[in-house]
């Protein structure tokens, strides 16, 4: 895809100091992966270290339109984002697409998730898309909230799904 090739030229290591915040938004290393199994379950209630060890393989360090950044206050990591460059929803053009957000919930409201979604959108400009997506329970406020802050609104994709369950149901009748 040349958006990406024309974006690998052009894609840099993020590691920058706030002085405003305090924090730091650098790309994730392999040993910020124990806080990030924390920080996931501390917000989701469940502990899935396999999960994020994939996700750190497949998106850590300095990948193609790839980027999994962590946010740090005083040599602490507070939050982190994954997301990603796709053009693959039925013929859709590239576009950003963000599917993880988390921040410690003692740091919420601190402006750690707006800086790393700032980010990752300058990233995805720099990159020559125009747009970012997310998909989001539509149960989570807080998630919701935090990305209509943004400026997000309801695009023009509907996500559709099917509860496999009562199909497996029907085949066993």
């Amino acid at each position: 895809m040349t958006l990406i090739r024309e974006h690998k030229k052009t894609m840099t290591k993020i590691n920058e100091f706030h002085p405003e915040t305090g924090l730091t938004i650098r790309h994730a290393v392999a040993d910020d992966l124990s806080r990030i199994i924390e920080l996931d379950e501390q917000n989701g209630g469940m502990s899935k270290p396999d999960y994020w060890k994939e996700s750190f393989r497949r998106f850590g360090g300095l990948q193609e339109g790839r980027y999994f950044l962590v946010a740090e206050k005083d040599h602490q990591l507070v939050g982190f984002i994954i997301g990603e460059i796709r053009a693959w929803e039925f013929g859709s053009p590239p576009g950003g697409w963000v599917f993880s957000l988390t921040v410690d919930p003692d740091t919420r409201l601190g402006g750690v998730a707006t800086l790393m979604f700032d980010t990752i959108c300058h990233s995805f400009r720099q990159a020559g898309v125009d747009k970012v997506h997310t998909m989001i329970d539509r149960n989570n406020i807080t998630v919701m909230s935090f990305f209509r802050s943004q400026g997000m609104m309801a695009g023009n994709t509907i996500p559709l799904q099917m509860d496999l369950s009562e199909i497996s149901e029907m085949e066993s009748s």
